[in-house]
């Protein structure tokens, strides 16, 4: 047996990362010396920086926000010179209480506010709920951060906010020129390394402003761009398991098998760039309009190389006897899911197994496009305010796949390899290759000599696939408020219209013929379309393989576009639209103890989906309309027990509503993914009331520290439900679907979810002196949140966790900043959480583990307009794991459990990250 891993020797590493560090530490030394001259008494004030103390900064300035806000919210501020720690706004907000990512390809993607599913948190623009490009699943990873002065996540809803923010919201406050004195210029420059791979990173982000005093009043004038660039080289194996019907030997009812084995092995490319613009006019102090508009981007150039062992191909030799194991039996089959042969689920052998390999080049893009023209006017000596906004946004999600080659291995099995499998090490999925032998009377099927490369094995062309998928969605925004100030109240009404049309347009080219391959210049055999490149990935997988050429692979798309047209894949189009109606009144009522914030938000919510869907063999326009009308009433109560205390108690509700692909009347196809997705227009949004208390101690003269505890009830729970499809139904065009994923949203019963939350935040610097320390000190500082959940639903007659809640999430940060010197140590942590709701015969419901990230950062101010930086990411460079735990199913249908343990079905690992550069501030 010879195990291929590409690791790069740990030498080089540490030359790379010393010779980072070096330049880092070397500059500051430079520096040091030089402060070291002698100065005059106006030299020295001018090295005196502001900025200096970016994360006291940031912090008091949150926290500010947090103490004056009137209702339950979480904050993340840039420091003096705007800046916030990380490249995207998940990464920013993640460091917050209470508040949870997922990740993709180790970033920061998706936001959990108190260990709630993603969909319960929905993502604003000044105060504008922005549809994601991928639908109600707000991703952040697409916007970075150098667009925003502040975060603020609301975590108690609102009657101004819209219904379906459950969990909360998180709020992207943009810049304007007059949160500066006067001309404004700043930026940042920065390269790095993934270790995996040894892999480049860029970024670079720049910002310019000012204000202008005319006739007509002051404008204030504000561009800033960035761009944000990650190559990357993924680890991954993924194993998809079942339960075998003719598997009926005594003790089947706790096995669950491997019928598909592969590795996605990732070469990427992504990047993030953005271009943002404000133009604010102040005709005078009562009045101010705004026009702002933001375009982000994301984008992610993608090969994938797949290899995948169908190790279920020849189920059916299986013989479906329910008797004992008898010895010395001959053994005919391809020993799949064969206890008799001597496998068991998690190690054994195959014979004649089929390789089916994609070759996959994909090209998406991600982007936003939002503009905004909003008003604030003041009449009557202030005592009436009216705030006016409209808003026009459009979001694309474009799926294209330049090219997909697909490569099958053929019939005969001695063609094919046979298959030592070991999944012991739940870290670990190794295959072995053999050649295959086959013997006569009777037929027996034997390993053969041993095989390293897997593209030795004869895998013909069976298939090339250019797909061009964009998904558009239109939103149109218009809201106007009207709010009057008494003495000791201010009282708001307002009306909105939100209308959003989200429209699916997939087209494809197929080819599968020999001649249309000659056409395109495809070759029909795999060596001649790859790379001499080795893996320069470090998982140990037991082959090796060849990455597949992507020149050639752009070649061929072109050429296949040029000779071919594209076809509409009318199964996966569709068109929803959605329109809201809202109206809302509250109040904010003060007192001499705090106030009370009370009101309610009424919606009429109208929906209609078009897509082609087939019934009964014919394909035909479908139609499905619905409409509802829901309220949320909401209240607050702020009791300040003193000056630096304060208690808050809300109570508030809220509805999430379907996706729009989940509201479309037909089914969906993704080939790459091998899933399929259905559409369910009938079904309900998931209510939730809820309830928090909190106490808030902003401690004097420098400190913060919370508690607080919530519930939420839960109606008509959303979730998925997945399962293998095994229905041929949607073959065609040589695809075999049957073993896809099929996936669909649908209703559950009645549930809760409670916990409790904790936050502290404090430095040492005010309790130096009354301590006798040195001053030195006065530069450590702590900052630490945990939230912790229980949650229990009722999903198909079953109690359950609620889908996407972690049980306990928690960050711990240690930080040192004096002298101009900035240093931040960040440990981040969240429980498992569940993932889909499965099926027993597919090995049951899914969950990732949990999932814990470790950072540094360090900064140094040379002066009060430049500085340069270090971060490292990933430090401990932990997987992400993917299980099914098929126990709760089968405990759920009285079987037995004994011998169950959960079974791991991904496993990805994404490497540490290094980058340093320098920041201006002018």
């Amino acid at each position: 047996m010879q195990i291929i891993s590409a690791r790069r020797p740990a030498g080089i590493k540490l030359v790379r990362l010393a010779l980072t560090c070096g330049i880092a530490f070397g500059a500051m030394a430079s520096v040091e010396a030089l402060a070291q001259q002698p100065l005059g008494e106006e030299e020295s004030e001018s090295i005196v920086v502001t900025g200096s103390r970016p994360i006291a900064e940031s912090e008091a300035a949150a926290l500010d926000i947090q103490k004056n806000s009137d209702s339950l919210v979480a904050v993340a501020a840039s420091d003096s010179v705007g800046r916030l720690p990380d490249q995207n706004i998940a990464q920013a907000a993640s460091r917050l209480p209470g508040i949870s990512v997922e990740r993709d390809q180790g970033q920061a993607r998706y936001i959990n506010l108190r260990g709630a599913p993603k969909s319960w948190t929905t993502l604003s623009f000044d105060g504008i709920n922005v549809v994601s490009p991928e639908g109600r699943d707000a991703r952040f990873d697409s916007i970075p951060s150098a667009i925003a002065g502040k975060i603020i996540v609301s975590k108690a809803v609102t009657p101004d906010m819209p219904g379906e923010t459950v969990a909360g919201n998180v709020n992207v406050v943009t810049r304007s020129a007059f949160d500066y004195s006067g001309f404004h210029l700043a930026g940042k420059g920065g390269l790095g390394f993934a270790e995996l791979g040894d892999r480049k990173e860029y970024e670079g982000s720049a910002v310019i402003s000012n204000r202008f005093d005319t006739g007509i009043g002051e404008f204030g004038v504000l561009l800033a761009g960035s761009y944000y660039e990650r190559n990357m080289i993924t680890d991954n194996f993924e194993i998809d398991r079942e339960q075998v019907a003719r598997d009926a030997r005594p003790g089947n009812a706790t096995r669950f098998w491997a019928h598909e084995v592969e590795n996605k092995l990732y070469r990427l490319t992504r990047k993030n760039w953005s271009v943002s613009g404000r133009l604010d006019w102040k005709p005078d102090e009562q009045n101010m309009i705004s026009l702002r508009s933001v375009y982000t981007i994301f984008t992610d150039d993608e090969a994938r190389d797949n290899y995948r062992f169908d190790l279920d191909d020849r189920e059916s030799d299986l013989s479906n006897s329910s008797a004992a194991c008898t010895t010395n039996t001959v053994n005919t089959t391809s020993n799949y899911a064969d206890i008799c042969s001597g496998n068991t689920p998690e190690k054994g052998t195959v014979y004649g197994v089929d390789i089916r390999q994609r070759s996959t080049l994909r090209a998406f893009r991600q982007s936003i496009f939002t503009n905004t023209l909003a008003g604030d006017h003041e009449f009557g000596d202030g005592a009436w305010k009216l705030s006016w906004v409209g808003n026009y946004t459009e979001s694309k999600d474009d799926r294209s796949v330049t090219g997909e080659a697909t490569w099958d291995s053929p019939s005969t099995r001695t063609l094919r390899p046979t298959v030592s499998y070991d999944f012991t090490n739940p870290n670990q999925s190794l295959i072995i290759l053999n050649r295959t032998l086959q013997q006569s009377n009777p037929t027996r099927y034997l390993a053969g000599a041993a095989v390293t490369s897997a593209d030795d094995f004869t895998k013909p062309l069976s298939s090339f696939t250019v797909l061009d998928a964009v998904d558009t969605t239109k939103a149109y925004t218009g809201r106007v408020v009207l709010s009057r100030e008494l003495e000791h109240a201010t009282l708001k009404a307002g009306v909105q219209y939100d209308r959003r049309n989200k429209i699916a347009n997939e087209n494809n080219i197929v080819l599968n013929t020999a001649a249309q391959f000659a056409a395109v210049g495809l070759p029909t055999n795999y060596a001649d379309f790859s790379q001499n490149t080795p893996f320069m990935g470090e998982l140990p997988m037991g082959y090796t393989f060849h990455y597949f050429d992507r020149d050639k692979m752009r070649a061929a798309s072109t050429k296949a576009q040029d000779l071919y047209a594209f076809v509409p894949v009318s199964g996966n189009n569709y068109n929803v639209r959605e329109e809201v109606f809202a109206g809302f009144l509250m109040g904010t009522f003060r007192y001499d103890w705090g106030s009370v914030v009370g009101g309610v938000r009424v919606e009429h919510i109208k929906n209609e989906g078009r897509a082609i869907a087939t019934i009964g063999g014919v394909n035909g326009l479908q139609v499905a309309q619905a409409s509802q009308t829901l309220a949320f009433p909401s209240m607050h109560i702020n009791y300040n027990v003193d000056d630096t205390k304060k208690l808050r108690l809300s109570f508030n509700s809220g509805a999430a509503r379907a996706d729009y692909d989940q509201l479309r009347p037909n089914v969906v196809i993704n080939d790459t993914n091998e899933a399929i997705s259905g559409g369910n227009p009938a079904i309900r949004p998931e209510r939730a009331y809820g309830v928090d208390a909190y106490f808030e101690w902003y401690m004097r003269p420098q400190g913060y520290l919370m508690i607080g505890t919530f519930y939420k009830k839960i109606e008509d729970v959303l979730y998925t439900s997945a399962r293998r499809f095994n229905s041929g139904a949607l073959n065609s065009n040589g695809i075999d679907r049957s073993n896809y994923i099929f996936s669909g949203l649908v209703n559950g019963g009645s549930g809760r979810i409670y916990g409790l939350e904790a936050a502290a935040q404090l430095q040492l610097e005010p309790w130096t002196e009354n301590l006798g320390l040195p001053d030195f000190l006065g530069g450590f500082g702590v900052s630490a949140n945990i939230t912790l959940n229980n949650s229990k639903v009722d999903i198909a007659g079953r109690k359950m966790r609620l889908p996407g809640t972690s049980d306990f999430v928690y960050n711990l940060g240690g930080y040192y900043e004096k002298y101009g010197l900035s240093l931040r140590l960040q440990y981040q942590n969240r429980s498992k959480w569940l993932d889909t709701v499965g099926a027993t015969g597919d090995g049951g419901d899914t969950y990732w583990a949990s999932d814990d990230e470790l950072d540094f950062s360090a900064r140094y101010a040379i002066t009060k307009n430049f500085e340069i930086y270090f971060d490292a990411s990933n430090l401990l460079n932990n997987p992400g794991h993917r299980f099914a735990d098929p126990a709760s199913l089968l405990t759920a249908s009285g079987t037995p459990t004994k011998s169950i343990t959960s079974q791991t079905m991904e496993w990805e690992r994404f490497g540490r990250r290094y980058t340093g550069g320098f920041r201006f501030n002018f």
